[in-house]
This record gives structure tokens, C-alpha cells and sequence, in this order.
């Protein structure tokens, strides 16, 4: 069996060489990230395996704090007369007392990139190229081993690229990679893994089999993750609670059913967080992310709708509230009898057509509390929005998500999705509704259909 490929991930202090490994690993438990700098002070090891078959060795190394002093005593150690080649200096400062003591950091550094088949230098693409950074590169180059630079925030606004670039060119390292490790580019690995190749041609095929993992496990997450927002969907239009008439048990369904819909919606925010492997906490109130474990809008509110560019008809609305003197709309839900003959005198023919039913159920004492079109747009656009930012979250991100939805990607949703249309009619479909059947083939087949039309849909920005 191959040798999996050993990768040293070295650099200054605090560039961020810890947050690349969670990114690269997934893994927002490796590791500890913090804006403190030396905070890693040992080596510490992660393992990239496809269907069994280790592939890639990564080793999180401490941050280089003195490199210019570093160099003034590699220097010193060279005998007269001797012309040590770099490995022999490096090897002859390991077993000096300065390695154990002085220079303890920067001995485990180069131990492990001496231990290592390449290394990536992370460099913070925000600072200025200074001659400790040239130093740290010296001293490095030292051990013999390919050096791939790697631009962490390089699409920072204050980010000094082209300075980075024409220094490393300086030194002879012209092949470099620029790599966000909390907003990495969505072909951010594959450019990483394909630099690595030029520098390491024996290990192409290993590198190459990360590539086609990575990008499968993507379509795959982002494949199950709509299968998720699919069954939330379905659920929600399928739900329909029968009510007995009296205001006071309205009310209390309505609440009811405004808990049960915020509930269901928040497991499948945890659910995708669970899928892309962050935790509950990294998302965050704002339009779209969670507050304490909720959403911080409140679904049923009109302000919100109203926010997000969705537009009940006015004749509706006006009349709902002539009937019973609230808007008896809000939330998407279908109440008391005054408030369905308003709602049906303000809005004409085709209100009639959709609440016609409904009013001739609560007449005969009774009334089928449900989800209106417009609450499904909403969780649909919510829903996805999450979806595109967890696909280009890093796991070293430490800010939690605050994601804003505009009316753009609700103007996409006008016509909702037959598959949806179709489980109005199916109560049984729906896990909020008592004598639920999750498990029949034909809720399962327009889950299935549902997931495709979201594949179809546009991405939200």
C-alpha cells in the first residue's frame, strides 16, 4: 500500500495555519483557534483518507516567533572552512542545546518538516512583506523540502498580494496558491492539492484522488442538504390541524401551529449544520440564521414578509381585518368565520375559489388550519439561503453565519413546486399532522421530485 503523503503546514504565528486544517479536515473541534498569538505549541497530526486508503498526513506545526535570530546563530554554528549544506545545518542546530532551550519552537517546526515530504508556508496576505517573514523562508529553505506558499486572506480588502507575490518570486518560490481558510473558494482545495502536484509529481495520484473525493462528497452534501429542505416542505404543506369553532380555541391551534412550524423548521437547521459538520451555535439570528436555538424573525409576522418583499393581496389583507379586526392572515393561516367572509369580500373571485372550502367547513362547525403559499416560499428561500453559505463556510470560521434573504430569491418562488401542490391534499404526509405515513412510497417519490425542482432552482447569493 502507498505511503500516505506527509504535508507540514508551517509559518509565522498566528497566519492561521491551524484554522487551514480544520478547513482542509472538516473538523472545527482540530486544533485551537483564536486571535492569540503562539497559540499551538506542539505538533499535532490529522490523516486524509479516501474509501480506506490514508492518502495525506497533515501536521499543524508551532508558530516561527524568531526566525532572524534563528538565522544569526545557523550562521555561527558553520565551522570555518566547513560549507554545510542546509539539511547538515539544521540537523547540527537539532542537537544543539539552543534547540531545546532558545529556539524550542522553532526545533519542533523543523523536525517535522524534516520528517515531512513538502510543506505548505502559510502566509497572512494582510501583512507587509518584512524581513523576518524573508528569514523565516531562509531558514526553511534550509531543510531541503518543497515549499508551497499559501496566501491565507488574500481576498481581504487590505490584503497585500501582489507584494507577496513578487517577494516569493525573489526567492525562487513562483509557484503559490491563494487559499481563505474561513471563506475558502469553492475550488479552493482542488487549486491547493493541483499546486502541490507540480512540486510533487510522484504524488499526483494520490492528490488527484482528494480532488475527485472532495468534489463528489460536495455534490453529495449539497444533494442531501435539498433532500433535507425537500422534506421540511412537504411536511409544512401537508399539515393541516382540524379546529373546532370559538375563538379561544383558534387562538390556541394558531399558536400551536406557529410553535410546531418554527420547531420543524429548526431541525432542519440543525440537520444541515449536522450534514456540512458544524456546530448549532455557528449560525446566528439575523434574516436567515438561528438565535439561541430559534429564529431570531419571527416567521409569522407580516413585518417579516413584508421585509423580504413578499406581497399579500391587499384586497385580502383589508377585508381579513375588516372582518375581525386583526389580520387574520398573518402567518399564512386560515382562522375565524368573520374573518373569511372579509377576506373573501376583499379579494374577489379567486380568494372565493381558494377559501371557498374552508369557509363552508367552518359552517358546518369545524375549520382545517393550514399553511399559506407564501410561509412555504419563505422557509423554501430561508432554507437555501443556509445551504449556499454552509457550502462556502470554512471550519475555521469563528464569526457565526449572518445571512440576509432578499426579495430576489423570493421572486423566484412565485410558483411554488407541483410536488408541493400535490401534498396539500395528502394530510397523512406531513410528521406535524396526527395519523402521519412517512414511509409511503408516493410521499417518498415527491420528496424525491421536490429535491430535483431545488437542484433546478437558482442559487441564493
Amino acid at each position: 500500500m502507498t505511503e500516505p503523503l506527509k504535508l507540514a503546514v508551517v509559518g509565522h504565528t498566528n497566519v492561521g495555519k491551524t484554522s487551514l486544517l480544520r478547513t482542509l479536515t472538516r473538523d472545527v473541534g482540530f486544533g485551537e483557534v483564536s486571535h492569540r498569538p503562539s497559540t499551538t505549541r506542539h505538533v499535532e497530526g490529522a490523516r486524509l483518507s479516501v474509501e480506506g486508503d490514508a492518502l495525506l498526513d497533515l501536521f499543524d506545526t508551532p508558530g516561527l516567533e524568531d526566525a532572524i535570530a534563528l538565522l544569526d546563530y545557523l550562521e555561527r554554528l558553520q565551522r570555518p572552512g566547513e560549507r554545510l549544506d542546509g539539511p547538515a545545518r539544521i540537523q547540527r542546530f537539532l542537537a544543539s542545546s539552543e534547540a531545546r532551550q532558545r529556539f524550542e519552537q522553532e526545533a519542533k517546526v523543523l523536525r517535522q518538516l524534516l520528517a515531512s515530504d513538502a510543506g505548505l508556508y502559510l502566509i497572512d496576505a494582510r501583512e507587509p512583506v518584512l524581513a523576518k517573514y524573508r528569514d523565516e523562508l531562509a531558514v526553511l529553505a534550509d531543510c531541503g523540502k518543497p515549499l508551497l506558499p499559501v496566501l491565507n486572506f488574500a481576498s481581504a480588502g487590505q490584503a497585500r498580494e501582489d507584494a507577496w507575490r513578487a517577494a516569493l518570486a525573489r526567492l525562487g518560490l513562483h509557484a503559490l496558491v491563494r487559499f481563505d481558510s474561513v471563506a475558502p473558494p469553492l475550488d479552493g482545495e482542488r487549486r491547493l492539492y493541483e499546486s502541490l502536484a507540480l512540486l510533487l509529481e510522484r504524488s499526483r495520484p494520490q492528490l488527484q484522488r482528494l480532488v475527485d473525493d472532495h468534489q463528489a462528497k460536495a455534490l453529495a452534501r449539497r444533494h442531501s442538504g435539498r433532500q433535507l429542505i425537500a422534506e421540511l416542505l412537504i411536511d409544512c404543506a401537508a399539515c393541516r390541524q382540524q379546529v373546532a369553532s370559538g375563538a379561544a380555541l383558534e387562538s390556541a391551534a394558531i399558536a400551536a401551529l406557529h410553535d410546531a412550524v418554527r420547531q420543524r423548521e429548526q431541525r432542519c437547521v440543525e440537520a444541515l449544520l449536522r450534514l456540512y459538520r458544524f456546530r448549532p451555535e455557528d449560525a446566528r439570528a439575523g434574516h436567515l440564521p438561528l438565535l439561541d436555538g430559534r429564529w431570531g424573525d419571527d416567521l409569522f409576522n407580516p413585518e417579516t414578509l413584508r421585509q423580504l418583499g413578499l406581497k399579500l393581496g391587499s384586497g385580502v389583507a383589508a377585508g381579513a381585518a375588516a372582518g375581525a379586526g386583526l389580520d387574520l392572515l398573518v402567518g399564512g393561516l386560515s382562522l375565524g368565520a368573520a374573518t373569511l367572509l372579509g377576506a373573501v369580500a376583499g379579494g374577489g373571485v379567486q380568494t372565493a375559489r381558494n377559501y371557498g372550502a374552508r369557509l363552508l367547513g367552518k359552517l358546518k362547525g369545524r375549520r382545517e388550519l393550514s399553511i399559506d403559499d407564501d410561509i412555504l416560499r419563505l422557509l423554501a428561500v430561508r432554507q437555501l439561503h443556509l445551504l449556499d453559505a454552509l457550502g462556502q463556510r470554512g471550519h475555521a470560521a469563528l464569526q457565526p453565519l449572518r445571512l440576509d434573504t432578499g426579495s430576489a430569491g423570493l421572486r423566484e418562488w412565485q410558483r411554488l413546486p407541483a410536488a408541493l401542490h400535490k401534498a396539500r391534499a395528502h394530510p397523512e404526509w406531513s410528521s406535524l399532522n396526527p395519523g402521519r405515513q412517512l414511509d409511503s412510497a408516493e410521499r417518498q417519490a415527491q420528496i424525491s421530485a421536490l429535491t430535483v425542482a431545488l437542484e433546478q432552482a437558482p442559487q441564493s447569493g
